[in-house]
């Protein structure tokens, strides 16, 4: 039977306080393991930002298995979607390079794709690429809406955050 590591990831504290989004990823999961007769490994719970791999619980998982050879019998690292996993493309696409390396196969039961199916990249591609562009607009809104408060005088000594 299949070890399946579970990745539940929330980026913000009051997220992670509340715990409604982690209890939540927690039992979709859960369920999906019990459904498909995975056992279930590590669960991992981390409340870091996705836009790069320098999370805590991240690094602790990552130097259990930089320790070790790769697994003979494959492992599934489970999380709900794509954004969860990272919200970056190209550190995303390294990861999953050096994931296979180690023979963990990272999965989003919500977003299921067999990468071993060449047309399926271009959807990973979509998945990958979509959170980060969300961020990037998002961050290009606020700068763009602090700006327009500062000339309308809505908003004073703030200034140097926009240039």
């Amino acid at each position: 039977m299949a070890i399946a590591d579970l990745y539940i990831r929330v980026s913000t504290d009051e997220q992670a306080d509340k715990g409604y989004s982690q209890r939540d990823q927690e039992e979709r999961l859960r369920s999906h393991c019990f459904r498909t007769g995975l056992t279930i490994g590590k669960v991992i719970f981390e409340d870091h930002s996705a836009k790069s791999f320098e999370r805590p619980e991240w690094k602790k998982y990552m130097l259990e298995f930089s320790r070790r050879k790769a697994e003979k019998e494959g492992r599934l690292l489970l999380f709900t979607k794509w954004d969860r996993f990272s919200r970056n493309t190209s550190d995303a696409y390294q990861m999953i390079g050096y994931l296979k390396k180690k023979n963990i196969t990272p999965q989003a039961i919500e977003q299921s794709l067999d990468l071993s199916i060449p047309e399926n990249k271009v959807l990973l591609a979509i998945y990958l690429s979509t959170p980060e562009v969300e961020n990037d607009r998002r961050a290009l809104n606020v700068t763009n809406g602090m700006r327009r408060a500062i000339k309308e005088g809505r908003m004073r000594n703030c200034s140097l955050w926009l240039y």
